[in-house]
């Protein structure tokens, strides 16, 4: 139930297009101060969770590690290829 929620929220970002996906995008939201939040897939591996993680509490937004691979969150994301993690601009 939490993965639909999650899943149902994600859309409806993506459609009003207030994210921005992959590692580089996500690191310069969160360096200019833009994020809210930052959603990372579950095989992401650790010493980039980690600086993302660092990232994100440097700039006070919440972290949401989902509970599917990258390949469920580019499929979330209304996407046809993997996404590692995305950052949510205006929520």
């Amino acid at each position: 139930k939490a993965v639909e929620s999650i899943n149902s929220k994600l859309h409806m970002v993506m459609k009003s297009g207030k994210a921005a996906l992959g590692y580089n995008t996500t690191i310069k939201t969160l360096r200019h101060n833009k994020a809210q939040m930052v959603i990372i897939s579950n095989n992401t591996p650790p010493l980039r969770k980690s600086e993302i993680e660092y990232y994100a509490m440097l700039a006070k937004c919440q972290v949401v590690h989902y509970s599917g691979n990258n390949q469920d969150l580019g499929t979330a994301c209304g996407k046809f290829f993997r996404v590692s993690m995305l950052s949510v601009t205006n929520a």
